[in-house]
């Protein structure tokens, strides 16, 4: 009996730790394989990055080591709220993709916890006329552990907002759209950076050495809100 109960008690603090995907958000991952997703063949990352499916989350790394690439969902979305967890090794440089082209053009919520830029929103392969910086994500960080991001995404001129565990970083809406050709559909994206060298002494960010070898990006519970297309803010 009184095993019983240590095994309930266990079972229950387990439960407590998992994040839970919020209402009315509809799973594009179903923790089990890659149906819904495909990898980019044509982004300068890489074509050929590690990507599997273990203990109901996608891994991402390198594969060859020095070469990455982006995990792309198979669908396009316009006005939406994305949330996922993340949990990211050190050492390592990758990014989660909104609005993405097939060739990883895209608004970047950077992955970096060495350069200390987790959380800033950038531009892959084109400027951002408003990039942000995540200044308040080290008060609710959990590092080396499963953290949440939800991102809002609406307008044919973007406005973006993003939480980190359920307290927002950012809110911004750009001055136009920055996308080239004015793209307001895209895929989400997962991305791991391609490098050619690696130091473990480096400890600030460094193209050359932003991915350590072996290390990976998790994320798991990738769900989407799909918001009214006419929506602008």
């Amino acid at each position: 009996m009184k095993l019983l109960l240590n095994l309930l008690i266990l079972l229950l603090l387990t439960n407590c730790t998992v994040a839970q995907i919020p209402a009315g958000y509809k799973r594009i991952f179903n923790g089990k394989n890659l149906k819904g997703w495909h990898i980019s063949r044509t982004t300068h990352q890489g074509t050929t990055p590690s990507v599997q499916v273990k203990d109901g989350a996608i891994v991402l790394t390198q594969q060859p080591f020095g070469q990455g690439g982006v995990l792309l969902s198979d669908k396009k979305y316009k006005n939406f709220e994305l949330y996922l967890e993340a949990k990211i090794d050190s050492f390592t440089n990758g990014g989660i993709f909104i609005r993405s082209s097939e060739s990883g053009i895209a608004y970047q919520i950077e992955l970096d916890d060495a350069a200390n830029s987790t959380g800033n929103l950038l531009g892959e392969r084109m400027p951002v006329s408003k990039p942000m910086r995540a200044t308040d994500r080290a008060k609710v960080w959990r590092p080396n552990d499963w953290n949440s991001f939800r991102i809002r995404m609406v307008g044919e001129v973007p406005h973006i907002t993003l939480w980190i565990n359920g307290v927002q970083m950012w809110d911004v809406t750009q001055p136009k759209n920055d996308f080239t050709a004015g793209a307001t559909t895209g895929m989400i994206g997962l991305q791991s950076h391609w490098t050619t060298l690696f130091s473990p002494a480096e400890v600030s960010w460094n193209i050359l050495d932003s991915w350590a070898p072996g290390a990976v990006h998790r994320f798991r519970n990738i769900a989407v809100k799909e918001l009214p297309a006419d929506l602008k803010e």
